[in-house]
Protein backbone atom coordinates (compact mmCIF):
# COMPACT_ATOMS: atom_id res chain seq x y z
CA UNK A 1 0.00 0.00 0.00
CA UNK A 2 1.45 3.44 -0.95
CA UNK A 3 2.04 5.85 1.90
CA UNK A 4 1.65 9.64 1.69
CA UNK A 5 2.78 12.38 4.06
CA UNK A 6 0.78 15.62 4.20
CA UNK A 7 3.16 18.18 5.71
CA UNK A 8 1.10 21.36 5.21
CA UNK A 9 -2.51 22.00 6.14
CA UNK A 10 -4.91 20.46 3.60
CA UNK A 11 -8.67 20.03 3.64
CA UNK A 12 -9.92 16.95 5.53
CA UNK A 13 -11.68 16.02 2.30
CA UNK A 14 -8.29 15.63 0.62
CA UNK A 15 -7.16 13.30 3.40
CA UNK A 16 -10.32 11.26 2.85
CA UNK A 17 -9.62 10.96 -0.88
CA UNK A 18 -6.31 9.25 -0.15
CA UNK A 19 -7.98 6.90 2.35
CA UNK A 20 -10.87 6.08 0.02
CA UNK A 21 -8.39 5.18 -2.73
CA UNK A 22 -6.62 2.74 -0.37
CA UNK A 23 -3.59 4.92 0.32
CA UNK A 24 -2.17 5.19 3.83
CA UNK A 25 -1.83 8.85 4.84
CA UNK A 26 -0.18 10.70 7.73
CA UNK A 27 -0.81 14.37 8.49
CA UNK A 28 2.18 15.99 10.20
CA UNK A 29 2.25 19.76 9.78
CA UNK A 30 4.74 22.28 11.17
CA UNK A 31 7.78 20.05 10.71
CA UNK A 32 11.17 21.75 10.63
CA UNK A 33 13.69 20.66 7.99
CA UNK A 34 15.47 18.19 10.25
CA UNK A 35 12.22 16.54 11.34
CA UNK A 36 11.10 16.23 7.71
CA UNK A 37 14.42 14.73 6.65
CA UNK A 38 14.22 12.22 9.50
CA UNK A 39 10.83 10.77 8.48
CA UNK A 40 10.54 11.37 4.70
CA UNK A 41 12.25 8.06 3.89
CA UNK A 42 9.08 6.19 4.90
CA UNK A 43 6.82 7.80 2.27
CA UNK A 44 5.98 7.27 -1.41
CA UNK A 45 4.27 10.67 -1.76
CA UNK A 46 4.52 14.13 -0.19
CA UNK A 47 1.60 16.58 -0.35
CA UNK A 48 2.47 20.21 0.38
CA UNK A 49 1.43 23.83 0.05
CA UNK A 50 3.99 26.64 0.23
CA UNK A 51 5.37 26.19 3.75
CA UNK A 52 7.26 22.92 3.30
CA UNK A 53 10.63 23.33 1.61
CA UNK A 54 11.57 20.31 -0.48
CA UNK A 55 15.33 20.86 -0.61
CA UNK A 56 18.02 18.63 -2.14
CA UNK A 57 18.65 17.29 1.37
CA UNK A 58 15.00 16.27 1.68
CA UNK A 59 15.06 14.65 -1.76
CA UNK A 60 18.25 12.76 -0.88
CA UNK A 61 16.70 11.42 2.31
CA UNK A 62 13.47 10.40 0.50
CA UNK A 63 14.54 6.88 -0.49
CA UNK A 64 11.02 5.76 -1.47
CA UNK A 65 9.57 9.07 -2.68
CA UNK A 66 7.89 8.91 -6.08
CA UNK A 67 5.80 12.08 -6.23
CA UNK A 68 5.52 15.52 -4.66
CA UNK A 69 2.11 17.18 -5.02
CA UNK A 70 1.82 20.95 -4.59
CA UNK A 71 -1.69 22.19 -3.79
CA UNK A 72 -1.36 25.40 -5.80
CA UNK A 73 0.50 26.61 -8.86
CA UNK A 74 3.88 27.77 -7.57
CA UNK A 75 6.62 25.18 -6.99
CA UNK A 76 9.37 27.58 -5.93
CA UNK A 77 9.65 25.67 -2.65
CA UNK A 78 10.59 22.46 -4.46
CA UNK A 79 14.08 21.90 -5.88
CA UNK A 80 13.03 20.69 -9.34
CA UNK A 81 16.51 19.69 -10.61
CA UNK A 82 17.09 17.56 -7.50
CA UNK A 83 13.64 15.96 -7.79
CA UNK A 84 14.08 15.25 -11.49
CA UNK A 85 17.55 13.77 -10.99
CA UNK A 86 16.13 11.45 -8.32
CA UNK A 87 13.19 10.45 -10.52
CA UNK A 88 10.61 12.18 -8.33
CA UNK A 89 7.63 13.60 -10.19
CA UNK A 90 6.51 17.05 -9.09
CA UNK A 91 2.86 17.93 -9.72
CA UNK A 92 0.95 21.17 -9.17
CA UNK A 93 -2.66 22.31 -9.62
CA UNK A 94 -2.39 25.20 -12.07
CA UNK A 95 -6.10 25.86 -12.64
CA UNK A 96 -7.61 25.58 -9.15
CA UNK A 97 -7.22 29.26 -8.24
CA UNK A 98 -8.47 30.84 -11.45
CA UNK A 99 -11.97 31.95 -10.42
CA UNK A 100 -10.80 33.18 -7.03
CA UNK A 101 -8.01 35.29 -8.51
CA UNK A 102 -10.29 36.71 -11.20
CA UNK A 103 -12.90 37.66 -8.60
CA UNK A 104 -10.25 39.38 -6.49
CA UNK A 105 -9.27 41.48 -9.51
CA UNK A 106 -12.90 42.52 -10.02
CA UNK A 107 -13.23 43.34 -6.30
CA UNK A 108 -10.07 45.45 -6.50
CA UNK A 109 -11.48 47.27 -9.52
CA UNK A 110 -14.64 48.22 -7.62
CA UNK A 111 -12.64 49.26 -4.57
CA UNK A 112 -10.47 51.44 -6.79
CA UNK A 113 -13.42 52.98 -8.63
CA UNK A 114 -15.21 53.98 -5.42
CA UNK A 115 -12.32 54.54 -2.94
CA UNK A 116 -13.90 51.96 -0.65
CA UNK A 117 -10.89 51.22 1.63
CA UNK A 118 -10.14 54.93 2.11
CA UNK A 119 -13.80 55.78 2.76
CA UNK A 120 -14.05 52.89 5.22
CA UNK A 121 -11.01 54.07 7.19
CA UNK A 122 -12.29 57.66 7.20
CA UNK A 123 -15.72 56.67 8.45
CA UNK A 124 -14.30 54.43 11.18
CA UNK A 125 -12.22 57.42 12.29
CA UNK A 126 -15.41 59.35 12.97
CA UNK A 127 -15.20 61.56 9.91
CA UNK A 128 -18.02 62.08 7.44
CA UNK A 129 -16.15 63.02 4.26
CA UNK A 130 -18.86 62.31 1.75
CA UNK A 131 -17.69 64.86 -0.79
CA UNK A 132 -14.06 63.69 -0.60
CA UNK A 133 -14.70 60.24 -2.03
CA UNK A 134 -16.20 60.99 -5.43
CA UNK A 135 -15.86 57.78 -7.44
CA UNK A 136 -16.49 56.67 -11.00
CA UNK A 137 -18.87 54.12 -12.52
CA UNK A 138 -17.55 51.03 -14.24
CA UNK A 139 -20.57 50.74 -16.54
CA UNK A 140 -19.70 51.70 -20.14
CA UNK A 141 -16.03 52.11 -19.23
CA UNK A 142 -13.29 50.34 -21.19
CA UNK A 143 -11.56 47.50 -19.37
CA UNK A 144 -8.16 46.65 -20.80
CA UNK A 145 -6.88 43.14 -20.02
CA UNK A 146 -3.19 42.41 -20.48
CA UNK A 147 -3.02 38.62 -20.70
CA UNK A 148 -6.25 36.88 -21.67
CA UNK A 149 -5.53 33.30 -20.69
CA UNK A 150 -7.35 31.24 -18.08
CA UNK A 151 -7.72 33.98 -15.44
CA UNK A 152 -7.89 36.89 -17.88
CA UNK A 153 -10.75 35.30 -19.80
CA UNK A 154 -12.77 34.93 -16.58
CA UNK A 155 -12.16 38.61 -15.81
CA UNK A 156 -13.31 39.42 -19.35
CA UNK A 157 -16.58 37.55 -18.84
CA UNK A 158 -17.18 39.38 -15.55
CA UNK A 159 -16.36 42.72 -17.16
CA UNK A 160 -18.83 42.11 -19.98
CA UNK A 161 -21.44 41.22 -17.37
CA UNK A 162 -20.82 44.62 -15.80
CA UNK A 163 -21.63 46.27 -19.17
CA UNK A 164 -18.02 47.28 -19.74
CA UNK A 165 -16.30 47.45 -23.11
CA UNK A 166 -13.56 44.81 -22.84
CA UNK A 167 -10.38 44.93 -24.92
CA UNK A 168 -7.46 42.53 -24.57
CA UNK A 169 -3.78 42.38 -25.47
CA UNK A 170 -2.35 38.87 -25.65
CA UNK A 171 -0.05 37.64 -28.44
CA UNK A 172 -1.52 34.14 -28.05
CA UNK A 173 -5.15 35.26 -28.20
CA UNK A 174 -6.63 34.46 -31.60
CA UNK A 175 -9.30 36.58 -33.23
CA UNK A 176 -11.66 33.59 -33.08
CA UNK A 177 -11.09 33.06 -29.35
CA UNK A 178 -11.54 36.79 -28.74
CA UNK A 179 -14.85 36.67 -30.59
CA UNK A 180 -15.98 33.71 -28.48
CA UNK A 181 -15.21 35.69 -25.33
CA UNK A 182 -16.86 38.83 -26.66
CA UNK A 183 -13.70 40.93 -26.35
CA UNK A 184 -11.80 43.02 -28.87
CA UNK A 185 -8.24 41.85 -29.52
CA UNK A 186 -5.90 44.86 -29.71
CA UNK A 187 -2.21 45.71 -29.69
CA UNK A 188 -0.63 46.95 -26.45
CA UNK A 189 -0.35 50.60 -27.49
CA UNK A 190 -4.02 50.63 -28.48
CA UNK A 191 -5.03 49.14 -25.13
CA UNK A 192 -2.94 51.66 -23.21
CA UNK A 193 -4.48 54.57 -25.09
CA UNK A 194 -8.11 53.45 -24.72
CA UNK A 195 -8.53 51.70 -21.37
CA UNK A 196 -10.14 53.38 -18.35
CA UNK A 197 -9.13 50.39 -16.21
CA UNK A 198 -6.13 48.17 -16.94
CA UNK A 199 -5.84 44.77 -15.26
CA UNK A 200 -2.84 42.46 -15.62
CA UNK A 201 -3.19 38.69 -15.92
CA UNK A 202 0.03 37.58 -17.57
CA UNK A 203 2.88 35.48 -16.20
CA UNK A 204 6.32 36.96 -15.66
CA UNK A 205 8.43 36.42 -18.78
CA UNK A 206 11.20 38.46 -20.42
CA UNK A 207 8.49 39.92 -22.68
CA UNK A 208 6.17 40.97 -19.85
CA UNK A 209 8.60 42.00 -17.11
CA UNK A 210 8.19 45.76 -16.44
CA UNK A 211 5.48 45.94 -19.12
CA UNK A 212 4.01 48.95 -17.31
CA UNK A 213 7.06 51.20 -17.18
CA UNK A 214 7.37 54.96 -17.52
CA UNK A 215 7.19 54.85 -21.32
CA UNK A 216 4.05 52.72 -21.42
CA UNK A 217 2.37 54.51 -18.51
CA UNK A 218 2.81 57.74 -20.48
CA UNK A 219 0.78 56.19 -23.32
CA UNK A 220 -2.22 55.55 -21.07
CA UNK A 221 -5.34 57.67 -20.87
CA UNK A 222 -5.16 60.39 -18.21
CA UNK A 223 -7.05 59.18 -15.14
CA UNK A 224 -6.50 55.48 -15.84
CA UNK A 225 -6.82 53.04 -12.94
CA UNK A 226 -4.57 49.97 -12.76
CA UNK A 227 -5.15 46.57 -11.11
CA UNK A 228 -2.46 43.92 -10.66
CA UNK A 229 -3.26 40.53 -9.17
CA UNK A 230 -0.70 38.64 -11.28
CA UNK A 231 3.02 39.29 -10.66
CA UNK A 232 4.71 42.21 -8.93
CA UNK A 233 7.47 42.68 -11.50
CA UNK A 234 5.00 43.50 -14.27
CA UNK A 235 4.90 47.10 -13.02
CA UNK A 236 7.88 49.34 -12.34
CA UNK A 237 6.79 50.59 -8.94
CA UNK A 238 8.88 53.79 -9.03
CA UNK A 239 7.39 54.68 -12.42
CA UNK A 240 3.86 54.03 -11.14
CA UNK A 241 4.51 56.25 -8.13
CA UNK A 242 5.70 59.07 -10.38
CA UNK A 243 2.70 58.68 -12.71
CA UNK A 244 0.30 58.91 -9.75
CA UNK A 245 2.09 61.90 -8.25
CA UNK A 246 1.90 63.71 -11.59
CA UNK A 247 -1.87 63.14 -11.70
CA UNK A 248 -1.72 61.08 -14.89
CA UNK A 249 -2.70 57.78 -13.21
CA UNK A 250 -5.69 58.11 -10.89
CA UNK A 251 -4.80 55.13 -8.74
CA UNK A 252 -3.82 51.48 -8.54
CA UNK A 253 -5.00 48.39 -6.68
CA UNK A 254 -2.17 45.93 -6.10
CA UNK A 255 -2.21 42.42 -4.69
CA UNK A 256 1.39 41.66 -5.68
CA UNK A 257 4.70 43.51 -5.35
CA UNK A 258 8.24 43.34 -6.69
CA UNK A 259 9.50 42.07 -3.33
CA UNK A 260 7.32 39.92 -1.09
CA UNK A 261 6.49 39.77 1.70
CA UNK A 262 6.17 43.53 1.22
CA UNK A 263 6.80 44.96 4.68
CA UNK A 264 7.93 48.26 3.15
CA UNK A 265 7.31 49.66 -0.32
CA UNK A 266 7.61 53.07 -1.99
CA UNK A 267 3.89 52.92 -2.81
CA UNK A 268 2.76 52.35 0.77
CA UNK A 269 1.13 55.39 2.34
CA UNK A 270 -0.14 56.82 -0.95
CA UNK A 271 -3.89 57.43 -0.67
CA UNK A 272 -4.34 56.48 -4.35
CA UNK A 273 -2.96 52.98 -3.72
CA UNK A 274 -5.04 50.03 -2.51
CA UNK A 275 -2.83 47.18 -1.31
CA UNK A 276 -3.60 43.60 -0.29
CA UNK A 277 -1.09 40.91 0.80
CA UNK A 278 -1.21 38.53 -2.20
CA UNK A 279 -4.76 37.37 -1.52
CA UNK A 280 -5.60 36.31 -5.08
CA UNK A 281 -5.96 32.62 -4.22
CA UNK A 282 -7.13 33.12 -0.64
CA UNK A 283 -10.69 31.81 -0.52
CA UNK A 284 -12.03 28.72 1.16
CA UNK A 285 -13.26 27.40 -2.18
CA UNK A 286 -9.91 27.79 -3.94
CA UNK A 287 -7.97 26.18 -1.12
CA UNK A 288 -10.45 23.29 -1.11
CA UNK A 289 -10.23 22.88 -4.89
CA UNK A 290 -6.45 22.66 -5.06
CA UNK A 291 -6.33 20.28 -2.10
CA UNK A 292 -8.81 17.90 -3.69
CA UNK A 293 -7.08 18.11 -7.06
CA UNK A 294 -3.64 17.30 -5.69
CA UNK A 295 -5.01 14.34 -3.72
CA UNK A 296 -6.68 12.92 -6.85
CA UNK A 297 -3.57 13.47 -9.00
CA UNK A 298 -1.20 11.87 -6.50
CA UNK A 299 -3.54 8.92 -5.97
CA UNK A 300 -3.85 8.34 -9.71
CA UNK A 301 -0.10 8.28 -10.14
CA UNK A 302 0.66 6.07 -7.14
CA UNK A 303 -2.06 3.55 -8.07
CA UNK A 304 -2.11 3.59 -11.88
CA UNK A 305 0.96 5.49 -13.05
CA UNK A 306 -1.13 8.25 -14.65
CA UNK A 307 0.68 11.60 -14.61
CA UNK A 308 -1.33 14.83 -14.47
CA UNK A 309 0.04 18.39 -14.26
CA UNK A 310 3.64 17.32 -13.86
CA UNK A 311 6.08 20.23 -14.03
CA UNK A 312 9.30 18.28 -14.47
CA UNK A 313 8.74 15.15 -16.57
CA UNK A 314 6.69 14.23 -19.65
CA UNK A 315 4.37 11.24 -19.72
CA UNK A 316 6.79 8.63 -21.01
CA UNK A 317 6.84 4.98 -19.97
CA UNK A 318 10.07 3.27 -18.97
CA UNK A 319 10.04 1.20 -22.19
CA UNK A 320 9.60 4.23 -24.43
CA UNK A 321 12.05 6.58 -22.71
CA UNK A 322 15.41 5.68 -24.35
CA UNK A 323 14.12 6.02 -27.90
CA UNK A 324 11.57 8.78 -27.31
CA UNK A 325 13.58 11.20 -25.17
CA UNK A 326 15.84 12.64 -27.94
CA UNK A 327 12.80 13.18 -30.17
CA UNK A 328 10.97 14.90 -27.30
CA UNK A 329 13.99 17.21 -26.97
CA UNK A 330 13.86 17.85 -30.72
CA UNK A 331 10.12 18.59 -30.62
CA UNK A 332 10.55 21.06 -27.76
CA UNK A 333 13.43 22.77 -29.59
CA UNK A 334 11.32 23.10 -32.75
CA UNK A 335 8.50 24.60 -30.68
CA UNK A 336 10.82 26.98 -28.86
CA UNK A 337 12.38 28.08 -32.14
CA UNK A 338 8.99 28.89 -33.67
CA UNK A 339 7.63 30.37 -30.43
CA UNK A 340 10.46 32.86 -30.05
CA UNK A 341 9.89 34.07 -33.61
CA UNK A 342 6.08 34.27 -33.42
CA UNK A 343 4.57 37.58 -32.32
CA UNK A 344 0.97 37.22 -33.53
CA UNK A 345 -1.82 35.09 -32.10
CA UNK A 346 -1.44 31.43 -33.11
CA UNK A 347 -4.46 29.85 -34.78
CA UNK A 348 -3.18 26.43 -35.86
CA UNK A 349 -0.31 24.10 -35.05
CA UNK A 350 0.44 21.01 -37.13
CA UNK A 351 3.02 18.37 -36.26
CA UNK A 352 4.12 16.21 -39.20
CA UNK A 353 5.82 12.95 -38.25
CA UNK A 354 7.56 10.99 -41.02
CA UNK A 355 9.37 7.65 -40.84
CA UNK A 356 10.10 5.80 -37.60
CA UNK A 357 9.02 8.68 -35.37
CA UNK A 358 5.47 8.37 -36.73
CA UNK A 359 5.17 5.05 -34.88
CA UNK A 360 6.24 6.48 -31.53
CA UNK A 361 4.12 8.04 -28.78
CA UNK A 362 3.53 11.22 -30.76
CA UNK A 363 1.19 12.68 -28.13
CA UNK A 364 4.21 13.14 -25.88
CA UNK A 365 6.14 14.72 -28.75
CA UNK A 366 3.28 17.05 -29.64
CA UNK A 367 2.98 18.12 -26.00
CA UNK A 368 6.72 18.79 -25.93
CA UNK A 369 6.47 20.91 -29.08
CA UNK A 370 3.53 22.89 -27.64
CA UNK A 371 5.49 23.46 -24.42
CA UNK A 372 8.39 24.93 -26.37
CA UNK A 373 6.03 26.98 -28.53
CA UNK A 374 4.09 28.52 -25.63
CA UNK A 375 6.89 28.90 -23.09
CA UNK A 376 8.32 32.18 -24.46
CA UNK A 377 5.05 33.86 -23.47
CA UNK A 378 3.81 31.69 -20.60
CA UNK A 379 5.77 31.13 -17.41
CA UNK A 380 4.16 28.00 -16.03
CA UNK A 381 3.49 25.91 -19.13
CA UNK A 382 4.68 22.29 -19.12
CA UNK A 383 4.15 19.15 -21.17
CA UNK A 384 0.92 18.37 -19.34
CA UNK A 385 -0.65 21.83 -19.20
CA UNK A 386 0.40 22.90 -22.73
CA UNK A 387 -2.45 21.09 -24.58
CA UNK A 388 -5.01 22.51 -22.12
CA UNK A 389 -3.67 26.03 -22.54
CA UNK A 390 -3.61 25.68 -26.33
CA UNK A 391 -7.24 24.55 -26.32
CA UNK A 392 -8.28 27.41 -24.02
CA UNK A 393 -6.67 29.86 -26.43
CA UNK A 394 -8.47 28.43 -29.43
CA UNK A 395 -5.35 26.95 -31.04
CA UNK A 396 -6.18 24.04 -33.33
CA UNK A 397 -3.58 21.27 -32.90
CA UNK A 398 -3.29 18.40 -35.37
CA UNK A 399 -0.89 15.59 -36.20
CA UNK A 400 0.01 14.11 -39.58
CA UNK A 401 1.81 10.75 -39.74
CA UNK A 402 3.29 9.13 -42.81
CA UNK A 403 5.89 6.66 -44.02
CA UNK A 404 9.35 7.82 -45.08
CA UNK A 405 9.37 9.58 -48.41
CA UNK A 406 12.22 12.12 -48.22
CA UNK A 407 15.99 12.06 -47.81
CA UNK A 408 15.85 11.54 -44.06
CA UNK A 409 14.82 8.25 -42.45
CA UNK A 410 12.69 10.10 -39.94
CA UNK A 411 11.90 13.71 -39.09
CA UNK A 412 9.45 16.06 -37.38
CA UNK A 413 8.08 19.16 -39.06
CA UNK A 414 6.26 21.86 -37.09
CA UNK A 415 3.92 24.22 -38.94
CA UNK A 416 2.60 27.26 -37.06
CA UNK A 417 -0.17 29.39 -38.54
CA UNK A 418 -1.05 32.86 -37.25
CA UNK A 419 -3.44 35.52 -38.44
CA UNK A 420 -0.62 36.98 -40.54
CA UNK A 421 1.62 34.15 -41.75
CA UNK A 422 2.64 30.51 -41.74
CA UNK A 423 6.01 29.42 -40.38
CA UNK A 424 7.57 25.95 -40.53
CA UNK A 425 10.66 24.33 -39.08
CA UNK A 426 11.80 20.71 -39.33
CA UNK A 427 14.39 18.57 -37.60
CA UNK A 428 15.65 15.07 -37.02
CA UNK A 429 17.78 13.12 -34.58
CA UNK A 430 21.10 11.88 -35.92
CA UNK A 431 22.83 8.65 -34.93
CA UNK A 432 24.69 10.47 -32.14
CA UNK A 433 21.33 11.09 -30.43
CA UNK A 434 21.56 14.86 -30.94
CA UNK A 435 18.69 16.88 -32.46
CA UNK A 436 19.37 18.89 -35.62
CA UNK A 437 17.36 21.44 -37.58
CA UNK A 438 17.15 20.44 -41.22
CA UNK A 439 14.74 22.99 -42.68
CA UNK A 440 13.49 26.49 -41.83
CA UNK A 441 10.63 28.07 -43.82
CA UNK A 442 11.28 25.59 -46.64
CA UNK A 443 15.00 26.42 -46.79
CA UNK A 444 17.23 23.38 -46.28
CA UNK A 445 20.10 23.62 -43.82
CA UNK A 446 21.65 21.50 -41.10
CA UNK A 447 22.15 23.09 -37.68
CA UNK A 448 22.44 22.14 -34.05
CA UNK A 449 20.84 24.57 -31.58
CA UNK A 450 23.23 25.92 -28.96
CA UNK A 451 22.24 27.90 -25.87
CA UNK A 452 22.58 31.30 -27.58
CA UNK A 453 21.58 31.66 -31.24
CA UNK A 454 21.25 34.55 -33.68
CA UNK A 455 18.57 34.11 -36.35
CA UNK A 456 18.65 36.41 -39.39
CA UNK A 457 16.52 36.36 -42.52
CA UNK A 458 17.61 38.63 -45.35
CA UNK A 459 17.62 39.15 -49.06
CA UNK A 460 20.53 37.25 -50.62
CA UNK A 461 22.87 40.09 -51.59
CA UNK A 462 26.67 40.21 -51.93
CA UNK A 463 28.53 41.62 -48.93
CA UNK A 464 25.84 40.87 -46.36
CA UNK A 465 27.71 38.07 -44.56
CA UNK A 466 30.81 40.24 -44.33
CA UNK A 467 28.85 43.13 -42.84
CA UNK A 468 27.20 40.82 -40.33
CA UNK A 469 30.53 39.28 -39.34
CA UNK A 470 32.07 42.73 -38.91
CA UNK A 471 29.35 43.79 -36.46
CA UNK A 472 29.80 40.65 -34.38
CA UNK A 473 33.59 40.96 -34.45
CA UNK A 474 33.52 44.62 -33.46
CA UNK A 475 31.31 43.69 -30.50
CA UNK A 476 33.73 40.87 -29.50
CA UNK A 477 31.01 38.25 -29.98
CA UNK A 478 32.55 34.90 -30.81
CA UNK A 479 30.87 32.70 -33.41
CA UNK A 480 30.70 29.06 -32.36
CA UNK A 481 28.77 27.82 -35.41
CA UNK A 482 27.64 29.44 -38.66
CA UNK A 483 24.83 27.96 -40.77
CA UNK A 484 23.54 29.36 -44.06
CA UNK A 485 20.70 28.53 -46.42
CA UNK A 486 18.74 30.20 -49.22
CA UNK A 487 15.81 29.60 -51.53
CA UNK A 488 17.67 30.68 -54.67
CA UNK A 489 20.31 33.17 -55.72
CA UNK A 490 19.07 36.66 -54.90
CA UNK A 491 16.06 35.32 -53.00
CA UNK A 492 15.37 34.87 -49.31
CA UNK A 493 18.32 33.68 -47.23
CA UNK A 494 18.70 32.52 -43.63
CA UNK A 495 21.63 32.74 -41.20
CA UNK A 496 21.50 30.70 -38.01
CA UNK A 497 24.53 31.48 -35.87
CA UNK A 498 25.53 30.02 -32.51
CA UNK A 499 27.35 32.61 -30.41
CA UNK A 500 29.14 32.52 -27.09
CA UNK A 501 27.08 34.48 -24.57
CA UNK A 502 24.09 36.79 -24.64
CA UNK A 503 23.46 39.05 -27.62
CA UNK A 504 23.49 42.72 -26.43
CA UNK A 505 20.41 44.67 -27.48
CA UNK A 506 22.51 47.38 -29.10
CA UNK A 507 24.29 44.84 -31.31
CA UNK A 508 21.00 43.24 -32.31
CA UNK A 509 19.59 46.63 -33.30
CA UNK A 510 22.69 47.30 -35.41
CA UNK A 511 22.14 43.98 -37.23
CA UNK A 512 18.45 44.76 -37.72
CA UNK A 513 19.44 48.06 -39.33
CA UNK A 514 21.61 46.40 -41.99
CA UNK A 515 20.35 46.71 -45.58
CA UNK A 516 18.29 43.75 -46.82
CA UNK A 517 17.53 42.38 -43.31
CA UNK A 518 13.96 41.10 -42.98
CA UNK A 519 14.19 39.85 -39.40
CA UNK A 520 16.94 39.46 -36.82
CA UNK A 521 16.36 37.98 -33.40
CA UNK A 522 18.38 36.57 -30.53
CA UNK A 523 17.14 33.14 -29.41
CA UNK A 524 17.95 31.08 -26.34
CA UNK A 525 17.55 27.34 -25.81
Amino acid sequence: MPKVLISDKLSPAAVQIFKDRGIEVDVKTGLDKDELIKIIGDYDGLAIRSNTKVTPAVIEAAKKLKVVGRAGIGVDNVDLPAATAKGVIVMNTPFGNSITTAEHAIAMMFALARDIPQANASTHAGKWEKSKFMGVEVTAKTLGIIGCGNIGSIVAERGIGLKMKVIAFDPFLTVERAADLGVEKVELDDLLARADFITLHTPMTPQTKNILNAANLAKTKKGVRIINCARGGLIVEADLKAAIESGHVAGAALDVFEEEPAKTNILFGMEQIIATPHLGASTNEAQENVALQVAEQMSDYLLTGAITNSVNVPSISAEEAPKLTPFAELAQQLGSFAGQLTEEGITEVTLEYEGDVANMNTRVLTNAALTGLLKPQLEDVNTVSAPVIAKERGIQVSEVKREQRGAYETYIRLVVKTSARERSVAGTVFSDGKPRLIQIKGVNMEAALGHHMLYVTNQDKPGFIGALGSILGKASINIANFNLGREAAGGDAICLIEVDGNMPEAVLKEIQALPHVVQAKALTF
